[in-house]
């Protein structure tokens, strides 16, 4: 898993490519992307299935926050991204969620 950064010229915006390598999908057949940014819906924004298994989103993000996330395996499995920017408390599971930093390095 892996969160790839490429913050605009003007600063405001961050494009994120979110990516779930083939053993965390485990062999799901559909990944999506579901967070803050997106009112948590399990379905709206689809992850592309490369050849080799892994799953691949692009989503542009404003700067200076952080959005918490989570992938859907198959529309009832939810898990972390490995490599996130850190973890915090889920206030509606018992469990954590991932956290993009969107704050570009200095």
């Amino acid at each position: 898993m892996s969160l790839k950064k490429t913050f605009s010229s003007d600063g405001k915006k961050c494009t994120v490519v979110f990516t779930v390598n083939p053993e965390a999908a485990n062999g799901a057949e559909k990944v999506y992307l579901a967070g803050d940014f997106n009112s948590w819906d399990a379905t709206s924004i689809p992850m592309k299935k490369s050849p080799d298994g892994s799953f691949s989103v692009k989503k542009q993000l404003e700067t200076n926050k952080e959005y918490q996330f989570r992938y859907v395996l198959d529309g009832n499995t939810w898990i972390n991204d490995w490599k996130a920017d850190k973890y915090v408390r889920s206030e509606l599971a018992n469990d954590d969620n991932s956290v993009v930093d969107t704050t570009e390095p200095k």
